[in-house]
This record gives C-alpha cells, structure tokens and sequence, in this order.
C-alpha cells in the first residue's frame, strides 16, 4: 500500500514538474519572442525615431491670407489635426464605439482579448466585438501589415502591433493618441484624416462638428464604402444609429439625445469631394503647383532629400484672399455667363462659319484639326497607335459626354469632334488683382472653367494688349517733363517713315474733335491715336519701351512706331503688374504670390519678398492718375459712373484690338489694380461690331461687378479713399483751366519783335 502510495506521489510530483516545465518554458518563449519582435529580428519592428515621426502622405496645404484652405496637392487627401481642433462629439463617438475602456488600459486591454477568445474563438459569437484597442488600430494604421499573409505570420503580425502599441502608450498622451489615430484613417471619397473628411462631407472644420455629424463620420470608419452615406445611405443611417446608442450606453448622450438624434436625417447638401478642378482658385492653384514642384526640387530637407509637394504637407501660405476671389470668380460669371455670352451667341446666329470672322473654309478645317491633334483624346490614340482612319471615326462617333454650359454641366451624347466645335464658341478671360503698395495678389482668374478649359490666361496667355498700352507713352511724356496732362497737342493725323520706302499713318478710330487742339487728357480718356502717335514721334519706340521696361513689362516688344496702339502681346500678370506702379507712386513692385512656406511642424522654411524698383517719379505717377481718371470721368470707361454707380476714385483704361478680337480693362484704385481680358480662343473668333467687342464693353463690367462686391463686403476694409498726392505742389499741371490761362498769360509776356 505504502509503496503504491509511494509511486501515485512520485508520479504526481512528475507531471507537476513537467507542468511547471511546460508553464516556464512557454513563458519564457513568449518573453524570448516579444523580445525578438521588439529588437526587430523578426522581421521589421519601428525605431523610437519613427514612433516619433511616423511616416505618412501628407497633403501640402494652399492657404490665403484669411486663413481659408484654398485647395491641396496630394498623393493621399490628409491633413493634420491637433486634439484641441476636435469637437468633443468625435472624441466621444470614437472612444464609445471602438474602445469603452480607453483611458483605463497601456495599450493592449487583456480584459477584451480574454472576451475574443472566450466569446469570439471558442464560443464563436461575432457579435462580441473585437479586441484591438484604438491605440493598437493607430499601430495598424502607422505600419500597415503586408497583404495575403498566412496565418502564422499573422499571429506575429499581431504581437507586433502589441508591442508598438504599448510603445506608443509610452511615448504619447492619450490626447495624442487620439488625434494620430483621427489623422491616420481613411473616411472614403478621397478623404484621409479627420480634417479632410470634416470639410469633405460637411464643409466643416472638426471642431463644428455636431454629434450625428461625428456619429456618422465614426461610423463610416468600419467600412468607409459599405457606410458611405453618399453611396449607401440606409447603411450609413444603420450605422450612425449604431455608434449613437454606444455613446448613449457609455453615458456620453442622454436616452433624450439618443431618441430625437437617432431619427435625423442625413444631410449631405454640403458635401463635396476636394478635387484639384473644382472650388475656387483652380488655375491659381494650377500656376502655383508647377512653381513649387520647381521650388521642392531645389529645396531640401535636414536628410537631404528634396521636398515633396505631394508627400510632406507643406503650408503654402499666399496672398491671395478668399473672399476676394470668390468675388472675382462670381464677376466673371455673372458677366460672361449671364450678359455677354448670351449676346455672343445671337450676333453669330445664323451667320456662315460662325463663330469665325475672315476665315475661309480650309483655314476653319486647320482650326478644328489643330485643335484634335492637341487634345488627349487623340495623344492617347496615338500612343496606342491608332491609325488615321481609326482617330478620325473615333472623333466623329458620337458618345455620352459632360459639357460645360453656364448652366451647369450637362450631360449630352456628341461627337468628339463636334465637341471641339461647341467649345470655339465660348468667350474666355483673364483677370487679376494686386495691392501696388506690397505686390500682393489678392485674386486671379485664369479662365471661365479649369475642368473644360485648362489653358491659363493670366500668367501663360499674352495677347495684344491695344490702347491699354498707351498710358506707357503718355508716362514717358510726363517723365520728360515738357507735357502735362493739361497740354494741348494738335489732332492731326501723323506719318511714320520706316526706312524701307514705306511709311504708316495711324486712323483715329472716329473723327471726333479731328483738327482740333486737345489736351492730353481728353486724348487718353477718348483713346485718340493720333495723339499717341504724335508723342511717340517726339520721342522713339526705344524710349517707350525702356519705359514699360521699368514698370515690370518683360515680352518681347518690337522697336516699331506702331507700339503706340498697342501691338505687343502681353499677359494680363504683367499689365496688372505694370498699372499698379501708378498707385505706388512711381515704384514697381513684382506682383507675389506666396508670402511663406512651412514644413509640417511650422518650421518656416522660405519666407518671399517682392522685387522692386523705381520706374517713375511720384510727381509722373500722380500726373498719370490724372490722366486716366479722365477715362473714367468723360472717356471710354465713363460707364462705371453712369451704368454701375461707382463713386470712388478710379483710374483707368480700356483697350479694343483690331476686329474687336481682345476687350481690356485696366483700372486702378488707392488699395487695388485690377487688369481684364476678355476675347475668343483664337483672335479669328470675336464681334464684328465695335460696340459689343469693345474693352468697355467685353471686360470693364467684369472690373466694376468685382470692385462693387469688394467694396460692399465692409469686412476686406477696402475704402474709397482718393490717391496720395505728392508732396510737390503740382495743381497747376493738373487743373486745365488754370494752366491754360497761365499759358494766355507766358504768350502776353513774351516780346515777338524779335522773332518777325
């Protein structure tokens, strides 16, 4: 019996040997592998330096000078966001739906993994809910596992993220913790990280947001297609009553809250994805992104790589401001879209070849040819070589397409090729608008739609220029001197000899005031060649162009008498550009468009100065205000008073191109120069009547509906106020009568006897 006795506790002593055995070596092989795991020699393991700055595509950041996100350029649609930018209702809805015990657990939450294994493994209910903490997701979403794994390098996939996950719980606060996971998840419809997604689905910041809004957004997170409330909406309402009723258990909201809310319907009125060509600023935003793809080339980081405009959330600080484009964008529809393009449309009715004005029917054909053979429709053709015949059926099988109208977008069924037609028929512009006393660029309208029509007329379009070029002549007058805006000058055509055998006599455009002595303020406010060419006879071609030179004017110009009118081609940047040295009292100052640029933490990293220089005297500027005041005053630009009611003081200047085929409008304030263009893509395609393709007519209301809603908005603090006068004084030079009768006077004095 004893020794049975013996031999049963000699036995059990054994397997309890053996058990502990087990018990130890399996502990010791569980800690020998998550120490393997932590060193990183199984496989790759975060560094303290990556936990620190986790990498992640940032999307840099266009910013105006109000603080409104103008737009982003991206790999991934994600902005970061700080825990005190989130609403309150998010923080709440995230940590009811994903992880109750949050604030309670380092990281991993045993009691939730006991539960997995108990309900989930072994009782197999998958209603239970998961294990994985918010901390732990924050780990998948900083180091995403590699796909199509097998099932034992999962097993190791998911320690790993145990281990970054109590690291991270080391390293962060749970606030930052909170808002890393915000910025690191995907909410569907191009939208990474909570701020994008707030001002995607709401036009938000993440701080407004109500409580269904963050219930809804928490809720697309499980599975951002499936919960999307745009392309499944009874999902998303489901899944937003899901994440409502856990904050109501976790005593977030009241059973009251939970009732009234749970019911709401979902309002998307708002939404709207962030596309590169929709919202304002698009050719803006097209122009700046080709600048710093050449500034990140040239710039580089403390590794010593260059900046990606794309990957390294970037804040591109710019001068532009919001509301001030937002006016000039509306200006321009409201003109072009609502006025002069319906009129567009009922001059041509009917007419052969319209909208083309000279053009015989080959020199149509190579218009729309060339047009085809420059569209990406016939490149990408082309690259699949496609053979002649096969592009040629293609663009002329008609297909369901979206064309843009002032209306809308419609949608249609066309041909390509009688798409390349529809689209001649639409008029285009260019405007922009800077302070003259920094060189700021406030607003900037490179064409009617960057979706349909991606050519930019501010900074890459230059088209003839007409008599908005005059005032460069009437400047070097002043400069010299010898002419004051209250001088006289005969009205009398005058002739250029060429040197070649041949001369040129420019043509009033009417014969008003013809053969009489005028003053060159009357001139320039009725545009009368003859006195351009008068004063570019005194002086040269040269002189006028050295002139333009100084103000910023940096096109090639041709040393010809005919510069007087208006003949080179110009962009609407350099025009704007140049009229602005006029309100800064003769000082040029390049336009700019950025006034700094940060990294991701706010590092500055390039802040921008403009150039500048002196082009004129202060006296010459003001003389010039003078000048072109009388434009507006009794001249061709007269209808900003009688038509728009403006009150304030304006100078400016219009200009026509022959055949009527560019209309311009420079105009100039104390605060603002404005420069406009309006015309066809071509300058074959125009009005055939001066009266419809006048500047005056074609871009001037587009200045005065954009200066009105600049003016009313009391918020910009644009005033009224009248032009610094010089210092020196000048009221002689500049009040008519008093100067003519100065002038009666020096011809009283003046003893003739010796000269007859």
């Amino acid at each position: 019996m004893s020794k049975k006795t013996n031999g049963n506790s000699t036995n059990f002593n054994f397997y309890v040997k053996r058990f502990w055995m087990i018990v130890a070596s399996l502990f010791l092989f569980i800690v020998l592998l998550f120490t393997l795991l932590s060193l990183g020699w199984l496989g790759f393991m975060p560094s303290f330096e990556e936990l620190e700055n986790p990498k992640s595509n940032l999307a840099s950041e266009i910013i105006t000078a109000d603080q409104q996100i103008l737009g982003k350029y991206y790999i991934e649609n994600r902005s970061n966001t700080h825990y005190n930018e989130l609403s309150p209702a998010l923080i709440n809805a995230l940590i009811a739906t994903e992880d109750a015990r949050f604030e309670k657990h380092s990281g991993v939450d045993t009691r939730s993994i006991f539960r997995v294994i108990g309900k989930t493994i072994i009782g197999r209910n998958r209603s239970s809910g998961g294990g994985s903490t918010i901390t732990q997701q924050l780990a998948k979403n900083l180091f995403p596992r590699n796909k199509n794994q097998f099932k034992l390098f999962m097993v190791f996939t998911k320690f790993k993220e145990w281990i970054v996950a109590a690291k991270l719980e080391r390293n962060y606060t749970k606030e930052e913790i909170i808002a890393m996971y915000f910025n690191t998840v995907d909410f569907g419809s191009n939208s990474f990280g909570i701020k994008t997604a707030a001002r995607t689905y709401f036009n938000k910041k993440p701080d407004s947001l109500k409580i269904e809004e963050a219930a809804l957004l928490v809720g697309i997170l499980k599975a951002p297609t499936y919960y999307s409330p745009i392309k499944n909406p009874e999902n998303a309402m489901k899944r937003r009553e899901v994440v409502l009723n856990q904050m109501r258990k976790n005593d977030y909201i009241t059973q009251e809250q939970y009732d009234s809310l749970r019911v709401l319907p979902l309002d998307m009125s708002k939404y709207t994805i962030q596309d590169h060509s929709a919202g304002y600023g698009t050719y803006f935003r097209e122009y700046l992104r080709q600048y710093l793809n050449e500034w990140c080339s040239s710039h580089k980081k403390q590794d010593g790589t260059p900046y990606n405009l794309y990957k390294d959330g970037l804040k591109i600080y710019t001068t532009i401001n919001y509301k001030m484009q937002k006016y000039a964008e509306e200006a321009v529809a409201e003109h072009l879209g609502k006025d002069l393009q319906p009129a567009f449309y009922k001059h041509w009715k009917g007419v052969k070849n319209a909208p083309f004005s000279q053009l015989t029917d080959d020199e149509i054909l190579t218009t729309y040819t060339s047009a085809m053979k420059s569209s990406d429709r016939y490149r990408k053709l082309k690259e699949a070589s496609a053979s002649d015949e096969e592009i040629q059926k293609e663009f002329h099988t008609p297909i369901p397409m979206r064309i843009f109208t002032w209306q809308g977008e419609k949608d249609t069924v066309m041909s390509p090729y009688d798409s390349l037609k529809y689209y001649k028929w639409f008029l285009h512009t260019g405007m922009m608008s800077m302070e003259p006393q920094t060189g700021y660029v406030r607003a900037y309208v490179g064409g009617i739609n960057y979706k349909h029509f991606q050519f930019d007329n501010v900074k890459t379009g230059k088209r003839q220029v007409g008599s908005t070029f005059k005032p460069f002549v009437y400047t070097l007058a002043m400069q010299e001197g010898e002419f004051s805006p209250c001088t006289e000058v005969p009205n009398l055509p005058v002739t250029f000899d060429l040197g070649d055998g041949t001369s040129w006599t420019p043509q009033n455009a009417d014969d008003k005031r013809e053969g009489e002595m005028i003053t060159l303020k009357w001139a320039l406010a009725n545009s009368v060649n003859n006195v351009s060419a008068y004063l570019m006879k005194r002086f040269s071609p040269a002189a006028v162009i050295n002139m333009a030179r100084k103000m910023g004017i940096s096109s090639p110009i041709d040393a010809v008498p005919a510069v007087c009118l208006g003949t080179p081609d110009l962009s609407v940047y350099e025009m704007t550009g140049a009229m602005s040295t006029y309100a800064n009292k003769g000082v040029f100052i390049e336009p700019i468009f950025i006034t700094r640029i940060e990294d991701k933490n706010g590092n500055v990293i390039e802040n921008f100065i403009p150039k500048q220089q002196e082009a004129m005297s202060d006296v010459t500027a003001y003389l010039m205000i003078e000048l072109m005041k009388g434009v507006v005053e009794s001249g061709t630009g007269a209808r900003l008073r009688y038509k728009f009611g403006l009150d304030a003081p304006i100078a400016g200047k219009t200009g026509t191109t022959q055949n009527n085929s560019d209309g311009w409008f420079m105009g100039i304030t104390p605060s603002l120069a404005t420069g406009v263009w309006v015309g066809g893509e071509v300058r074959s395609i125009h009005f055939r009547s001066i009266n419809l393709g006048q500047g005056a007519n074609m871009a001037l209301p587009i200045w005065a509906l954009y200066m009105k809603k600049v003016w009313a908005d009391k918020s910009l603090k644009i005033p009224k106020n009248n032009f610094d006068i010089p210092s020196v004084d000048i009221s002689d030079r500049i009040d008519c009568k008093k100067f003519n009768q100065e002038i009666k006077n020096e011809d009283k004095e003046f003893d003739f006897s010796d000269k007859y």
